[in-house]
């Protein structure tokens, strides 16, 4: 077995886990870059999450556009910025956010995919898109954080795009956020088995 195989970042990556695989694009990303085991683990769970999110979305509200590749590539890489601030793998901090936006732009990664980085923490600022707010929104309910300021930027975007009555589709999504919620302790059980560092 390679030692790249046997890394801990690459087993975080392919374990045998209820969680789906990360784009390739972006364990590639994830390899070339050494990112941590923990990191990886955060990675993965927040990107299934972003999965059942846009199916969700894709089922209840079809005439609404979503791009499907770029929600889950920037759920896979939002956090990519604490591979240079590894302080905030286990601390506060946003300095991840703008590096992880520049590092994905130096490596040639476009726009619509970057941008999730410096995004994924910022609900209000301008150009803030249902995309953007699908993977602000599984980086909260993976771990069963309700927030209801975001849940509501997410119910007012549908609601518009699809016409509906937002009390009918915060309803829908509430059920929804509960249900994903639940699987919240094996998710978190997953990241911790993995290291901070590896």
């Amino acid at each position: 077995m390679s030692a790249k195989a046997e890394s801990p970042a690459r087993r975080a990556m392919t374990e045998a886990v209820a969680l789906r695989p990360l784009p390739s694009a972006a364990e590639t990303l994830l390899s070339d870059l050494r990112a941590s085991p923990r990191l990886v683990a955060h990675l993965r769970a927040v990107h299934d999450v972003a999965c059942e999110l846009v199916a969700w979305v894709e089922r209840h509200h079809p005439s609404v556009a979503v791009d499907r590749a770029a929600v889950l590539f920037g759920a896979a890489t939002h956090d990519i910025g604490k591979v240079l601030h590894p302080n905030e793998l286990s601390g506060p901090g946003s300095a991840h956010e703008p590096a992880g936006y520049e590092l994905l732009r130096a490596r040639g990664v476009e726009e619509r995919l970057a941008r999730f980085a410096r995004t994924h923490g910022s609900w209000t600022a301008d150009g803030v898109g249902l995309e953007d707010l699908l993977v602000s929104l599984a980086d909260k309910v993976w771990k069963a954080k309700r927030v209801p300021d975001l849940e509501q930027l997410v119910t007012g975007r549908l609601a518009e795009a699809a016409g509906q009555q937002a009390w009918e589709v915060f309803m829908a999504l509430d059920d929804e956020l509960d249900r994903i919620a639940s699987g919240a302790d094996a998710r978190l059980a997953f990241q911790s088995s993995h290291p901070v560092a590896g």
